[in-house]
Formats: structure tokens, C-alpha cells, sequence
């Protein structure tokens, strides 16, 4: 008899406010494949001054899942729904992931957020550094070169500065 193996996709999640943190946990405590990007922030209070991790992209976590764990993902009481187009959730490339993920690995590398319609830039890949094999799209953004990681269904980029000597197009968006 042969098992057949369910396709597995990353998905978003539509979180309830300030509580990405929790439905990640509960997530993986039921061995769900889940992703929430994080990044430190320095803090400041009349007190102290203190880092604190905080959720690169508000409202929103990233699940890997087949149509088995597709419902039991949204039975908890911290997530709202999945991302959808069409009454259908929208899959976000493995690449996507993996891209984002290296961005967020350095620690001393500056990764912002905008919720911006940019313009579309050229496809390029890095090749060389600690981003090497990433593809994005070469932007400048305020005067600086950049290399965006578009996530269209969010409505939101990521991106971080990038030098020209290690990128090169791998070919045109229109």
C-alpha cells in the first residue's frame, strides 16, 4: 500500500492584535511548521532602556501546512484567518520564506518594513556575502540600493541595503 504525501505550503495567518507571539507557541506545541519573523528593538521607558524582540510584520504569522492541518491551524483563539484571494488562501513561496529568514539571521543587518506601493525594480540574485543566493528586486529607496522582498498578499516589503558588486539581474519585471 502506498501513503501518499500531502503537499505542504506556507501560508499567512491574520493574527488578533499583539498576540503573534502566543499563537506561534501554541502552533508549535502542536508540531505545526510556523514562522514569525522577529526583530530586536531598543526600548525606551522613563526608567530604563531595554531590547525587546518584536514582530517584524504586525498581525501576521507564517504557517507551512497541507490540507489536513489547513482548519486545525485557525481553531485557536489568537488567529483571526488566513490571508485569502478569491475565498482562497494565498500560498507564499518557499522562497519568500528562506529569504526572509536570512534577512532576519543577521543580527547586525538593518531590515525595514513598508506598507508603500513601491515601484517594481529589476530581478536580481545576490551573489556573494551573507545574502548570497537570495532573489528580489533591486530598488533604490531614499537614495540607498536596496534589495526588496515583495509580499504582495500582505501588502507589505522587506527590505535591506544592498551592494551593487554582489547582485546581478537575473532578468527584467515589467
Amino acid at each position: 500500500m502506498q501513503i501518499l504525501k500531502r503537499p505542504y505550503f506556507w501560508h499567512a495567518i491574520y493574527t488578533k492584535s499583539r498576540t503573534e507571539k502566543r499563537l506561534y507557541n501554541e502552533l508549535r506545541s502542536r508540531n505545526i511548521e510556523c514562522y514569525l519573523p522577529l526583530r530586536k528593538e531598543l526600548r525606551q521607558w522613563s526608567d530604563r532602556t531595554k531590547w525587546v524582540e518584536e514582530p517584524l510584520i504586525r498581525s501576521y504569522l507564517f504557517v507551512k501546512v497541507s490540507e489536513r492541518e489547513y482548519y486545525d491551524v485557525i481553531n485557536s483563539g489568537y488567529a483571526v484567518g488566513y490571508v485569502t484571494f478569491g475565498g482562497k488562501a494565498v500560498p507564499i513561496p518557499e522562497e519568500q520564506i528562506k529569504a526572509l529568514r536570512v534577512f532576519l539571521d543577521d543580527e547586525n543587518r538593518k531590515v525595514d518594513l513598508s506598507h508603500d506601493n513601491l515601484i517594481k525594480g529589476e530581478l536580481v540574485q545576490v551573489m556573494g556575502g551573507p545574502l548570497e543566493g537570495i532573489k528580489g528586486e533591486f530598488i533604490q529607496i531614499k537614495g540607498k540600493d536596496r534589495i526588496v522582498i515583495r509580499f504582495d498578499s500582505l501588502g507589505t516589503c522587506v527590505y535591506t541595503d544592498i551592494s551593487l558588486e554582489k547582485i546581478k539581474q537575473v532578468q527584467h519585471l515589467t
